[in-house]
């Protein structure tokens, strides 16, 4: 299958993957990761449709004070994350995704204790990852090779080969609600 085509199937798969149990499990592992702990920033996206749902990850980050930033996507092609500070300061953007309103000082500094959450619709266990099209998060990512970039993801969405390009990023761990895999570079 290409691309195009895997896209519509693993958005169906993910679709009846969903579900309230298994999203407490995925980040119930995350939350058990000792990375949050010493991160700076965690750069999360907004779930939305059949993602795993992040909103209690990250309100669980917000109270333990680890800064959080959310995405904003610019019609130039280019991601920027914005710190929040609270969950209601989101608001529906561009795709139809939560975002925040963000200005220049909100933007956080990315070092290599920032953590990245990173979405998408399948993975494969060596990092690979077939996103939304876009290449939002394959050009962000691309700036900052060090980051710590984790996936969170139904185990069905565990692919076992995805077709990918030179410039397309691999993420560095995948979290299901079975496990947790380190992928290999």
């Amino acid at each position: 299958m290409n691309k195009k085509e895997l896209r519509k199937y693993f958005t169906e798969i993910r679709k009846a993957a969903s579900c309230r149990e298994s999203d407490a499990l995925i980040f119930q592992r995350l939350k058990e990761l000792d990375i949050f702990d010493s991160a700076d920033t965690v750069l999360i996206f907004a779930s939305h449709r059949s993602e795993p749902s992040t909103w209690e990850f990250a309100q669980y980050l917000l109270d333990k004070g680890i800064s959080i930033a959310y995405p904003k996507c610019g019609d130039d092609g280019v991601m920027t994350f914005f710190k929040v500070k609270t969950l209601d300061k989101l608001h529906i953007g561009k795709y139809g995704i939560p975002e925040p309103e963000g200005s220049i000082m909100d933007i956080p500094q990315i070092t290599d204790k920032t953590v990245c959450i990173v979405p998408g619709l399948a993975f494969t266990v060596d990092g690979r990852r077939i996103g939304y099209g876009g290449g939002y998060y394959d050009r962000f990512l691309s700036k900052y090779p060090s980051i710590m970039t984790i996936a969170p993801i139904y185990e069905k969405c565990i692919a076992e080969d995805i077709p990918t390009l030179e410039h397309d990023i691999k993420v560095k761990a995948i979290v299901t609600e079975e496990r947790m895999v380190i992928c290999n570079e």
